[in-house]
């Protein structure tokens, strides 16, 4: 599924499976994980509860360099982001559009650029579900 602003994939795996797969899959397709936030974790501490929920960045520094060069409001987008929960027994693996920068920045020159992130991406939560 792909609304204004996400790819959406489900699949029947686990939530901690899936997890690890995204942070393999973006590692094998030249990706950093700079952090991943247990969001359940963070509402918890704060006497909130919900089921769970990670959002997972991402980053790969050439990327990242070229579209710096081009428009420093980049930085805005940056880095990439996963969600991943759990939604009706499924597993909900969810990627913001990298693709919507150049929407958002179009006299950058950020359309090549994002849509070769946006495909690398897409195929790393493909491999992840």
């Amino acid at each position: 599924m792909t609304d204004a602003f996400a790819f959406q994939l489900e699949s029947t795996m686990s939530f901690d499976d899936v997890v690890a797969n995204i942070e393999r899959q973006a590692a094998a397709h030249m990706f950093r994980v700079l952090a991943v936030h247990d969001v359940q974790h963070t509402l918890r501490e704060k006497g909130l509860e919900r089921g769970p929920l990670k959002i997972i960045e991402v980053c790969n520094g050439m990327f990242a360099h070229q579209a710096l060069q081009k428009d420093s409001h980049a930085a805005l987008f940056m880095p990439c982001r996963f969600s991943v929960h759990v939604e009706g027994g499924k597993t909900v693996v969810r990627l913001g559009r990298p693709s919507m920068i150049s929407e958002v920045l179009p006299g950058a020159g950020l359309d090549e650029l994002a849509r070769d992130v946006e495909t690398t991406l897409k195929k790393v939560m493909a491999a992840s579900v």
